[in-house]
């Protein structure tokens, strides 16, 4: 009997293990900071998705020194108002651009794989490519034959990851034809007069609607922040 009470004594006294957490506070941090990085990719859209910088190109470069300078002013301060006007031009571009590439996307049955398809982060490189000339010639012609892009801009490079995957889904020359159909050429004789009928390119475009102003300041802060680190770098130090 007295053993038996010395090994209950014994068994309630033992320390109750601990629970340690799967991941460290650090760890947990770093995913939320990776998170917030994706999300400031896709608000963006850095048409040099590669480019961690954002210097290589002049579009990408001006917005992001935007970015900072708004970074360093007053929430709600006029001059972040003013620059925040002027972050949210840059990015309607963008949106409209792969806003136009959704809707051929969809015209050609990939409803439902158009968000994948248009996801371009910073990890891509272009040695993944797996038909870059084929790519890069579609892109060309895309430029030349087509009024999908912003004619005063470079071309963006991000959309020559998408034509790569759409080569591998054998869709790149129906793309090209789609996009010829609703978003021929425009000429260069000026706006069309009133008496011609509405275009079929009116018609299917739906632009998507911008992010509410709260959350998408927020977030563009974020931008200006995260990008240019290397988070798991910044971790280990």
């Amino acid at each position: 009997m007295d053993v038996w009470h010395q090994l209950c004594c014994c068994s309630c006294e033992q320390e109750e293990p601990e629970n340690n957490p799967l991941l460290s506070s650090e760890m947990l941090q770093y995913f939320d900071q990776l998170g917030k990085r994706k999300r400031a990719q896709a608000t963006n859209l850095w048409n040099e998705p590669a480019d961690d910088t954002h210097m290589e190109r002049d579009d990408d470069r001006e917005l992001y020194n935007l970015l900072q300078k708004r970074a360093r002013l007053r929430r709600g301060s006029e001059g972040y108002r003013r620059l925040s006007f002027d972050i949210s031009a840059h990015r309607q571009i963008r949106r409209e651009v792969k806003d136009r590439w959704r809707q051929i996307l969809e015209v050609l049955g990939f409803s439902a794989e158009a968000d994948g398809l248009l996801d371009i982060t910073s990890t891509a490189s272009y040695s993944s490519l797996r038909q870059p000339l084929q790519a890069r010639q579609l892109l060309t012609a895309l430029a030349e034959q087509t009024s999908l892009f912003d004619r005063h801009c470079s071309l963006p490079e991000r959309y020559l990851f998408v034509l790569d995957r759409l080569l591998i889904l054998d869709a790149g020359d129906d793309f090209l034809s789609a996009a010829q159909c609703y978003y021929p050429l425009e000429a260069e004789e000026g706006p069309p007069s009133e008496e011609e009928p509405p275009s079929q390119e009116a018609v299917l475009v739906t632009l998507s609607p911008a992010p509410q102003g709260g959350q998408e300041e927020e977030e563009e802060e974020e931008a200006a922040v995260m990008d240019e680190e290397s988070l798991l770098v910044k971790l280990i130090e």
